[in-house]
């Protein structure tokens, strides 16, 4: 059973770090929860370090801009390690290939910048479907499509062997009151389908190793008991941190919302038919990360 609880202060004393999910948890795709910063700002106050781990395509320098524009406070986070960064690492690693088809929007772009640090790059160059070895997925061409729409160029992907490298394993995100198809969703089809999708974003360990290098970069390490993972996808947050073995705090009034009918806080026995339904049970659970 999940323990419900007040504020992630009730709980912080028992961590050293928190690796802190964003769309939904720290932000709605607009701007910034007040009380979700200000949790965050306290336990850093407290020499308690701050790693946004976030599904997002971008390189953590745009999602750094993105925050900025949101409102999020610089002094409520440490540093950041996106499911875009370590996808990015496999693609100049030339894991799909050299010559990819893109699928996904014009802002997506960043996504293909080189990556200085990489050692021996592969050379990327984005071409037609038909002549692809391989593709990148950072979202659909149409958020707002249902991914179905794609299902002639994936057949075609399917037919010639290509991988899926899914920069973004999120399925939906909601921006402010409309909610989005995300890369997951691609890349569940593709699947589906028979093909092969790749995946580096939560819940799947590559993000989790860059979670860490990154708490490296800022001198500590910590024990998994000391670490918490906070989000509100208990396909993605909870079920990623309960495979790399930490704790969870599970924001049930993002996607869950209506499923756990959470007001300020979740409904007992809604939320606890949730968990079970979905064969997941997070350590801890609050409405609102504050």
């Amino acid at each position: 059973m999940t323990r419900i609880v007040q504020t992630l202060a009730d709980i912080a004393d028992d961590y050293d770090a928190f690796f802190v999910d964003l769309w939904g948890c720290v932000h709605n795709g607009v701007t910034a929860f007040p009380a979700a910063v200000a949790a965050l700002q306290e336990v850093r106050k407290k020499g308690k370090k701050v790693v946004l781990v976030t599904n997002s395509p971008r390189p953590r320098a745009q999602v750094e801009i993105q925050l900025d524009g949101f409102g999020v406070a610089r002094d409520s986070w440490d540093i950041i390690a996106t499911s875009g960064d370590s996808a990015r690492a496999a693609m100049y690693n030339g894991t799909v290939g050299e010559k990819v088809f893109h699928i996904g929007e014009a802002h997506d772009d960043p996504f293909f910048h080189p990556l200085e640090i990489q050692e021996n790059p592969v050379t990327i160059t984005r071409v037609p479907l038909d002549e692809a070895e391989g593709i990148v997925c950072t979202g659909p061409f149409d958020p707002m499509a249902e991914p179905s729409v794609l299902r002639p160029e994936l057949l075609l992907a399917k037919t010639k062997g290509l991988k899926l490298l899914c920069a973004n394993p999120d399925i939906v995100v909601d921006r402010g009151e409309l909610r989005e198809w995300c890369a997951g969703a691609v890349a569940e089809l593709y699947a589906e389908m028979g093909g092969e999708s790749l995946y580096f974003g939560k819940p799947h360990p590559p993000i989790y190793d860059l979670a860490r290098k990154r708490l490296s970069q800022l001198g500590t390490d910590p024990a998994e008991a000391r670490i918490l993972a906070i989000g509100d996808g208990i396909h993605t947050d909870v079920r990623g941190g309960m495979g790399e073995g930490i704790d969870t705090l599970f924001i049930t009034g993002g996607l869950a919302l209506e499923e756990t009918k959470t007001t300020d806080q979740p409904e007992p026995e809604a939320l606890e038919a949730y968990i079970e339904a979905q064969q997941m049970t997070p350590t801890y659970s609050i409405g609102f990360l504050r």
